[in-house]
C-alpha cells in the first residue's frame, strides 16, 4: 500500500462515517450472504474515481472487477465495475461509492471539455474547490486531462492584488518574498494592467497572471515578454469558460486557469444493480 492509499483510506473513513453515523439501519434485516453487483453507467463521458473506490476494499467486505481506468472514456449503457462480496457491506457503502463516481467523473468529463476545445494552451484548475475536497476534486480533473495549478498556499507563493495592497509596490512585494520563501519556490503575480505585469516582470517573477485583462491588453503583455523576459510564463485568468475559452488560443499566453473546471462540473450518473 503506498502513501495516497493510506490518504484515500481516510478519507473513505470520513465518508463512510458521514454515511452510516451511528449506524446503516438496514444492516440487521439485510441477509448475510455473498452477493454480486453491478454499477452501469446512465450517461457518457469520463470516468474518474477509480483510485478512491478500489480502496473500499481495505474497509469493507467487497471485491471489484473494474472495466474502466480513470481517464479513460465511457458510454451510456457501459458496466463500470463489478463488485462481489458481503451484502450487508455492499449495500451500506452503495450511495458512497456512487456519489464518489459521480462527482469525479462530472469534473473528468467537464474537464475534458476543456482540454477539446485549444490545442496550444495548457490547461490549469484552480484552487475554487470545495472544503475538505481539494485533493479529490482536483485528481478528479486531472483525469480530465487538466493540469493542476497550486493545490494550496504552500506550493508557490501567488501575490493576489490584496497581497499587493499591503506592499508599496509590486517590487517590494518580489524582494521581500525572495528573502523569506524557500530557495525552489516559484511567484506568480497577479497583474491587473499592462503597467502591474511590466513591473512585475521586471522584478523577476516567474510567472505572471492576466487577471481579467481584455484581449488587446494581454496581447501586448506577451509582446513585452517575448521582447525582454522569454523565460516568465504568462497565465490568463478570470471569467474564462468553455464558451469563450477559444478566444484565448492565440494570444500567446502559456496557460489559462479556469475555476469553472472544477466548481460548475455537474454529477454524471450511474447506478448499480444486483445480479439475481
Amino acid at each position: 500500500m503506498n502513501l495516497m492509499n493510506f490518504q484515500i483510506i481516510d478519507f473513505l473513513k470520513e465518508v463512510l462515517k458521514e454515511d452510516i453515523g451511528r449506524g446503516d439501519l438496514a444492516r440487521d434485516i439485510i441477509p448475510n450472504k455473498i452477493i454480486n453487483a453491478r454499477v452501469i453507467a446512465k450517461s457518457e463521458g469520463v470516468i474518474a474515481g477509480i483510485e478512491y473506490i478500489k480502496n473500499f476494499s481495505y474497509l469493507a467486505d467487497v471485491k471489484f472487477d473494474f472495466n474502466f481506468d480513470d481517464g479513460d472514456l465511457y458510454k451510456n449503457g457501459d458496466v463500470i465495475f463489478i463488485l462481489s462480496g458481503s451484502a450487508k457491506d455492499i449495500l451500506s457503502i452503495e450511495r458512497s461509492l456512487l456519489n464518489i463516481l459521480q462527482h469525479a467523473s462530472g469534473i473528468a468529463s467537464n474537464a475534458y471539455e476543456f482540454t477539446k476545445r485549444v490545442k496550444k494552451l495548457k490547461i490549469l484548475d484552480t484552487r475554487k474547490t470545495r472544503p475538505l475536497l481539494r485533493n479529490f476534486e482536483k485528481y478528479a480533473s486531472k483525469c480530465g486531462g487538466v493540469t493542476n495549478h497550486r493545490l494550496g498556499l504552500d506550493d508557490c507563493l501567488m501575490l493576489k492584488d490584496t497581497h499587493l495592497a499591503t506592499f508599496k509596490s509590486i517590487k517590494e512585494a518580489i524582494e521581500i518574498s525572495r528573502a523569506n520563501i524557500p530557495f525552489t519556490t516559484k511567484i506568480e503575480v497577479e497583474a491587473e494592467t499592462l503597467t502591474q505585469a511590466k513591473e512585475a516582470m521586471e522584478a523577476g517573477a516567474d510567472i505572471v497572471m492576466c487577471d481579467n485583462m481584455d484581449f488587446e491588453t494581454i496581447k501586448k503583455v506577451v509582446e513585452f515578454r517575448n521582447k525582454n523576459y522569454p523565460k516568465t510564463l504568462l497565465e490568463a485568468s478570470g471569467n474564462i469558460t468553455l464558451e469563450n475559452l477559444k478566444n484565448y488560443e492565440d494570444l500567446g499566453v502559456d496557460a489559462i486557469s479556469s475555476g469553472a473546471i472544477i466548481h460548475q462540473a455537474t454529477f454524471k450518473d450511474f447506478s448499480m444493480k444486483i445480479k439475481g
